[in-house]
């Protein structure tokens, strides 16, 4: 089974740039998106003309802003938006689908801002985030994918030095946030796979940082320690074009 997840950016937007056609080429069993920027219904719209898969959306209550969808060729047990947390969950931040064997999670992790406004939520956030998954895996094992806005190691950015405490994704606040997740039972699952690859999944639209690869991994995969067996793959797709990020996969059995 192959799973996809994306940043695109405006789901509108990246449907007039051919997204149709990636996801043919793509042949995967789910895909997952974040920052849709759209409302329910426009998202059905944008991505009318891909056929083969079920559409689940989850937008925020601020038009054109976040938002999250999952589209699956097979239907899922169950499906729940949000965190059941209100304060949270104006945003349209995270689908949970429910199959046989795992729980699936599209997640776009509220950024902390260009002056760190958001960071103390940030932090909220990611507490809550945590505990959330954390209950989840009691029952079946867990798959969490999607825009994580946080560089975990210097590994995982271009400019570590330079962007360290300063620059919302790469603050020690965050990074605690992510190693608390990870210490719940989770693992990273292109870290575990690839230890020192260099690979990014963001790239700023200025001075030409994708051309240089001046760039972040802030796009993830985590899984439960005990369904790692169960991961053949997980790799990032820097090619594919339509959004500042680029998609992330994970391939399983």
């Amino acid at each position: 089974m192959k799973i996809i997840s994306w940043n695109v950016n405006g789901v509108r937007a990246v449907a007039k740039k051919g997204f149709a056609t990636q996801i043919k080429n793509w042949d995967a069993d789910i895909i997952c998106l974040q920052e849709t920027k759209a409302q329910d219904a426009e998202v059905k719209q944008a991505l009318s003309d891909i056929a083969d898969y079920n559409v689940y959306s989850y937008s925020a209550i601020r038009k054109g802003y976040s938002g999250t969808s999952i589209l699956t060729k097979e239907h899922p047990k169950n499906i729940n938006y949000g965190l059941g947390i209100d304060a949270h969950d104006q945003e349209g931040r995270v689908i949970t689908a429910e199959y046989d064997s795992f729980y699936l999670l599209t997640a776009y992790i509220p950024n902390s801002g260009s002056e760190l406004g958001r960071l103390d939520y940030r932090k909220t956030w990611d507490d809550d985030f945590t505990k959330y998954l954390k209950t989840l895996q009691k029952k079946k094992p867990v798959i969490a994918c999607g825009d994580f806005n946080v560089a975990h190691q210097p590994i995982d950015l271009a400019r570590p030095k330079e962007n360290y405490n300063k620059t919302s994704g790469y603050t020690q606040q965050e990074i605690d946030g992510m190693t608390a997740l990870l210490g719940s039972g989770f693992v990273d699952t292109y870290r575990h796979l690839r230890p020192d690859e260099k690979g990014y999944s963001w790239w700023s639209a200025r001075f030409g940082a994708r051309e240089k690869n001046i760039g972040w991994r802030i796009d993830y995969f985590i899984v439960s320690d005990s369904f790692l067996p169960s991961v053949v793959d997980s790799f990032i797709m820097p090619s594919e074009m339509g959004s500042d990020h680029c998609p992330v996969a994970l391939v399983i059995k």
